[in-house]
């Protein structure tokens, strides 16, 4: 496939809306940035806000009839087939902090399938986009998942609030013996971990628990660019289900039999 993409009206506005909210983004990381709590503990930041309007005005002007369901305002718009996931600042502790590990994540999903999925990180200017059957691009080029096995690999985790997934994440980040040269990481913003699957820089990310503008446009990134996306015990996986393990496929498997692993341990305890 060219790496001309001959993109949709739908692609376009994502595009769009996440070039536009990135700006708003680059103009907060450059002030003192005011941090503020949500009942759920965690960060919340000016930029959010102004992030996500600017994200929903784009959309509704192009599209008044779909909903949007953001970060900040929850669910918007007209009762829809067409739905939006939006995360307007994705990894805000990190852009909290002045680390450059953040970004916009925009999907369109209709009737439980994703057509339509960017990731834009401002700060190294990386826009990430995909749309079904398409393709996966990182500024206009073709991009494909690694062809790396589990030697020297990569591997991200993020985990949502729930104890049962912050147990399991714990494990997994200290006890995932799939080869000794394995690194586990989390660099706390999934959407970009996707990204980054979708990339070849990881080679897998399993995810536990987050909401569905967390992960949506990085799951379409990684079925795109030809990775593997399943549910934590290998079974197909469909949207929205918020576990899953996505990879290149090369030794999903092998991931697939640690998890489990890593499950029936914390049931035994």
């Amino acid at each position: 496939m060219p790496d001309n993409l001959v993109k949709s009206k739908e692609l376009k506005v994502a595009l769009e809306a996440a070039l536009e909210a990135g700006k708003i983004l680059e103009r907060h990381l450059e002030t003192d940035i005011i941090k503020s709590m949500k009942h759920d503990k965690s960060i919340s930041v000016l930029a959010d806000g102004e992030s996500e309007e600017m994200i929903k005005k784009i959309i509704f002007e192009a599209f008044p009839e779909h909903s949007i369901l953001g970060e900040e305002t929850g669910m918007t718009g007209q009762e829809s087939d067409y739905v939006w996931h939006v995360d307007p600042l994705d990894g805000t502790r990190n852009f909290a902090h002045g680390v450059p590990f953040f970004c916009v994540a925009i999907a369109l999903e209709y009737k439980g399938e994703l057509r339509v999925g960017v990731v834009y990180n401002p700060a190294t200017r990386s826009l990430f986009y995909a749309e079904k059957n398409k393709g996966t691009y990182l500024n206009d080029k073709r991009i494909f998942v690694s062809k790396d096995g589990e030697v020297h690999s990569m591997i991200t985790v993020s985990r949502g609030k729930k104890p049962s997934d912050e147990k399991l994440f714990r494990e997994l980040m200290h006890d995932l013996p799939i080869h000794n040269s394995v690194s586990i990481r989390d660099f706390g913003c999934a959407a970009l971990d996707l990204a980054y699957v979708a990339q070849g820089a990881l080679e897998a990310d399993v995810q536990l628990g987050l909401n569905s503008y967390d992960f949506a446009a990085g799951a379409l990134l990684v079925l795109e660019a030809g990775g593997k996306v399943t549910a934590l015990d290998g079974s197909p996986w469909k949207f929205p289900d918020n576990h899953f393990i996505a990879s290149n496929g090369i030794f999903h498997d092998v991931l697939v039999a640690e998890v489990k692993k890593q499950k029936e341990k914390l049931n035994h305890e």
